[in-house]
């Protein structure tokens, strides 16, 4: 008999994930999970067709979304978890950003035409319709094009930070987004908090400040994480007055493999306590 499970952190095709969110839907159901939230980047697409997917499939349903947020210095990712409505704020912010993928894609795609790799916007959307596009389908694209062999190998050898065809990215500002967030009835929680890249003597003080400045819940449970981090992040968390959350961060088995729904660091599985006990009484 399958255990209950929660996931507050996954990711569909209205993103940069492999499966449909109503597929997306059934498949959490298939593996147990009974509080699910729908987070994609950048966009909100997608949350309807979930919605929908989860009445039908008996899952409670977390309407969601991930902000980039501009930071100096790693990623600085925003979970609006619990969304009751899109506000004005929020939408204004989704088609900024979306603006702006759109703006980095480009350039990107210049970088690569300019190595001699035959490329455009319009052959990597005949790949991936209807989808936020990005630098996970770029990589997609460089696979089905045999320039790497991987997704990953595409990042290692081309498009992380620091490599030949990495573009800036720009993000929304942080008090804006928190307002956003809040504005359309959810709560704002900071997504993968290592992803910051700050150091473990110098992130305390930043967590306060983010907290200060209206974040409420901390992601200390993610799948890029080990389980001590995660405890310590937990710590963390209790000491500068966030709820917890944890999550997969699932985008599914071809895009990243190590992930599984209903299951964080270490490969836990997520219990019910992040739902009711963290989330739930915030919302």
């Amino acid at each position: 008999m399958l255990v209950a499970m929660v996931d507050l952190h996954t990711h569909s095709t209205a993103s940069d994930g492999q499966y449909t969110p109503s597929a997306l839907v059934h498949k959490a159901a298939q593996e147990g999970v009974s509080v699910l939230a729908l987070t994609d980047h950048d966009t909100v697409a997608g949350l309807d067709e979930a919605a929908s997917a989860a009445k039908e499939a008996g899952i409670t349903f977390v309407r969601g979304v991930e902000l980039n947020i501009q930071w100096p210095s790693g990623e600085f990712h925003l979970l609006g978890l619990g969304l009751q409505r899109i506000s004005h704020e929020l939408e204004g912010i989704i088609n900024e950003l979306q603006d702006a993928r759109r703006d980095r894609n480009s350039a990107i795609i210049a970088k690569i035409q300019e190595a001699g790799i035959p490329v455009s916007m319009e052959a990597i959307e005949r790949l991936y319709p209807g989808q936020t596009l990005g630098r996970p389908h770029i990589a997609g694209y460089l696979v089905e094009q045999h320039v790497v062999k991987t997704r990953q190998q595409a990042f290692d050898r081309y498009l992380a930070k620091g490599r030949p065809w990495y573009v800036n990215r720009t993000g929304a500002m942080l008090d804006e987004a928190v307002y956003a967030i809040k504005s359309s009835g959810g709560v704002p929680v900071i997504a993968h908090p290592l992803s910051l890249y700050i150091s473990w003597g110098k992130i305390g003080p930043v967590l306060q400040d983010v907290y200060n400045r209206g974040v409420q819940g901390l992601e200390a449970w993610h799948s890029g994480v080990r389980v001590t981090d995660a405890l310590r992040l937990e710590e963390l968390a209790r000491k500068t007055g966030f709820f917890v959350t944890a999550g997969s961060d699932f985008h599914g088995e071809a895009v990243r493999a190590d992930r599984r729904l209903g299951h964080t660091a270490g490969g836990r599985k997520i219990d019910d306590r992040f739902w009711e006990q963290e989330l739930q009484p915030a919302l």
